[in-house]
């Protein structure tokens, strides 16, 4: 059955050898036996620079090069790996989307992001978030040595795993209806189509209404310890949710 998978929200990194196994399969699964594989932001725990040369970057790379050689891969960029750049698609024949992508699968219409610019309550991440998009913040940011942007990633990380410890899952951070609404003004149509995102962690299908029109909200699973989750979408059956586990 001809069928495309979307995944966000991995987190991958020298640290989560399971979730890089299981993705590594995942993979050659896949490879060559589905329409494309579209990877929706956080791919990476954290991404400092394409200049990275790391044992395990490097890995991650040639796996990608490998996949992307008999599939189409399309990467976006996420709240932790939002400096992928150029050479980072050159090395792994990925196509980088803009952070908002609208698609047409199977004669249905798709509008792809990553999601957290969908939790509009959690206005001090908006203020860095639009900071770190910001050309010059992210020239001056990789203008610094590998070495040092290294250090801020973990620092980085080690205070979102602080955050998450003190407050659990908080609901400023997860996506509003206004944040929601708001973004799918710019492809008001009929039919609506449909949304997929990531970030939020909180797997689940949500029907909204925009001016009378309903749509539908996918939230993909993301990956940890040693489980994950993708979506399928084909021209039978839809949006289906699938489970992964190590």
């Amino acid at each position: 059955m001809s069928q495309t998978v979307l995944i966000a929200d991995l987190h991958l990194s020298e640290h989560t050898p399971a979730l890089n196994t299981l993705f590594e399969g995942c993979l050659k699964q896949w490879q060559g036996q589905i329409d494309a594989l579209y990877i929706l932001g956080d791919f990476f725990d954290a991404w400092v620079g394409d200049d990275d040369d790391s044992d395990f970057i490097r890995h991650i790379k040639t796996m990608l090069a490998d996949f992307a050689r008999h599939t189409p891969l399309y990467i976006m960029h996420g709240n932790r790996d939002f400096l992928l750049g150029a050479d980072f698609a050159a090395a792994t024949g990925a196509t980088l989307l803009p952070e908002r992508t609208q698609i047409t699968l199977y004669g249905q219409p798709y509008v792809l992001v990553h999601g957290d610019e969908l939790c509009t309550d959690d206005l001090a991440y908006q203020q860095f978030r639009l900071q770190s998009r910001h050309p010059q913040w992210q020239a001056a940011m990789l203008a610094k040595p590998l070495a040092e942007r290294r250090v801020l990633a973990a620092q980085i990380r080690q205070m979102s795993e602080s955050r998450k410890s003190a407050e659990g899952k908080s609901e400023i951070a997860d996506a509003t209806e206004a944040g929601v609404l708001a973004l799918m003004q710019a492809y008001a149509a009929t039919p609506m189509p449909t949304l997929i995102h990531g970030h939020t962690h909180r797997p689940a299908v949500h029907q909204h209404q925009l001016n009378g029109r309903p749509f539908t909200r996918h939230v993909l699973q993301d990956w940890h310890g040693h489980s994950g989750g993708y979506l399928t979408i084909n021209a039978e059956d839809g949006v289906q949710s699938h489970l992964l586990s190590a």
